[in-house]
């Protein structure tokens, strides 16, 4: 297996259908985000009296009992937050530390995602020393939620601006600072775990990367340096190879069929396609899956969708990537690396599917959004209602009209060209209409001026999950150097 990080893709060769059977045989690979793993750090000083002079700064932690009574109370709201977590999280035991000493004998740090620090005293160096090991950095203070800590005085003016006018510490800003919330807290843990499951992570590009009408290779070198993605190719060559050895055999064929049949028995399914552009759909994702299990990933793009894989599937590849995100895959079609990252994270943050999109020209406070590749488990547990149509622009294969709920927020990401501006925009479906377009089709409507909407709009695709997520997409791409414009709410 050979990774690739840009745009140096090599395909795994010696691929065949046999060689993916045995090799997988009791080793199916569960697709599955990893926890962030969070290291809480208390900081804090035991001053000593001095006669006619101050000897005790500002806060509520000034002796070891207090130190203790305050891990005590850590403790707890960490048992809070881990039973309200919506994603993987894992915590480690709180620490203490009153010099960089006592921070360097703490053993664990090193295997940490982030330092959450409870800055109840201590000096400025031991945030420096932390920042150092390079790991996301939230600082946190107390103002009403227990005794005041110190840092909730000076964390601004004495560190973040280092006695200026200015954000002065690299790494570390003022969204990185709360103040008594624990839900301040949970959707930056939210943002941060959509980050660590995507930057660094590997997807399978069926036919090789692609790049929405831009240069490919400038597109693929800013992916490699902002989101670092492992990017593994499989031609089109060796996916018909395996494909036409998938349907020699008999158990793919007949669990495809009975998969197939069980699909189409929902009473959220009406069929108007062939069944047979179903069952080839079905074999299609068997194939895509055993290529995941391959290569240990659980996202997949196809390039040439629109053509080039239907003669050796035999169907369009819209219901299978349908399926596959139901499943709990990352799978989108184009292979458009604009956007398809922008997809990554938003899954990965929400822990739902995300619905890659066509978008059109927005007015009266709408616009709609189109794709054939829409997933039926939009909010990650009830499958919504479908029609299995052709695929639109060639009227074949087996694509899925969703029909996603009336009502429902959603949260629409907005990628530029350049990887330096994504827009964020907050809108509520309004309709499932059925034009002569792509088959999964929603109007939203949205709260700001439709002819801001249109002057503000970047890129090309956008990225649609359930939801309100601004807040984390914003923190967690600032974290990786691209800004977030957040246009209207709803």
């Amino acid at each position: 297996m050979t990774g690739t990080g840009a745009l140096g893709t090599v395909a795994l060769s010696g691929l065949s259908w046999p060689a993916l059977i045995a090799d997988q045989t009791g080793n199916e690979y569960k697709p599955q985000r990893q926890p962030l793993v969070v290291k809480p750090v208390l900081t804090y000083e035991v001053p000593a009296r001095r006669e006619k002079t101050s000897w005790r700064p500002w806060g509520g932690i000034q002796t070891e009992k207090d130190a203790t009574v305050e891990v005590a109370r850590i403790q707890g709201e960490i048992k809070i937050l881990n039973s309200k977590a919506d994603f993987p999280v894992t915590f480690l035991p709180v620490s203490t530390a009153r010099t960089v000493k006592d921070l360097e004998a703490i053993k664990d740090l090193g295997s940490a995602d982030l330092f959450v620090v409870y800055a109840a005293g201590g000096g400025m160096n031991m945030f420096d020393a932390l920042n150092k090991m390079g790991k996301n950095i939230i600082i946190f203070c107390r103002y009403n939620s227990g005794p005041v800590y110190l840092w909730y005085e000076i964390i601004s003016p004495r560190y973040l601006r280092q006695h200026t006018d200015q954000l002065a510490v690299k790494g570390i800003d003022d969204n990185d600072v709360v103040i008594d919330s624990l839900d301040e807290l949970m959707w930056r843990f939210r943002a941060l775990a959509g980050l660590k499951n995507t930057v660094g992570s590997r997807i399978l590009a069926i036919g090789g990367a692609g790049a929405w009408s831009q240069p490919l290779e400038v597109v693929m070198k800013t992916v490699s340096e902002k989101y670092k993605l492992d990017i593994q190719t499989v031609s089109y060559e060796e996916l018909g190879a395996l494909i036409i050895e998938a349907r020699k055999d008999n158990s793919v064929l007949s669990d495809a069929r009975n998969r197939a049949g069980e699909y189409l028995k929902d009473s959220g399914i009406l069929l108007e396609t062939d069944s047979k552009y179903v069952e080839n759909c079905f074999v299609l994702e068997e194939v895509f899956k055993r290529l995941m299990n391959k290569f240990n990933c659980r996202a997949i793009t196809v390039n040439n969708c629109m053509g080039t894989i239907m003669p050796l599937a035999d169907t369009t590849a819209c219901l299978t990537l349908s399926l596959l995100n139901d499943a709990g895959y990352l799978a989108f079609c184009e292979s458009d690396f604009v956007v398809v990252p922008a997809g990554m994270l938003m899954a990965n943050i929400s822990g739902t599917p995300s619905f890659l999109n066509d978008p059109t020209y927005p007015h009266n406070k709408t616009i709609t959004l189109a794709h054939c590749t829409a997933p039926r488990r939009m909010d990650g547990k009830k499958l919504h209602p479908a029609r299995i149509l052709t695929h639109f622009e060639s009227d074949f294969g087996a694509a899925p009209k969703v029909e996603m709920r009336i009502g429902q927020t959603v949260t629409n990401i907005l990628p530029d060209f350049k990887f330096e501006r994504n827009v964020g925009l907050l809108g509520k479906i309004t309709d499932n209409p059925f034009h002569d377009i792509c088959r999964s089709q929603i109007d939203i409507n949205f709260e700001c001026d439709s002819k801001k909407v249109a002057e503000e709009m970047p890129g090309f695709h956008w990225i649609t999950v359930y939801g309100d997520y601004l807040k984390e997409a914003e923190y967690a791409l600032k974290k990786i150097g691209i800004k977030l414009e957040t246009l209207g709410l709803t």
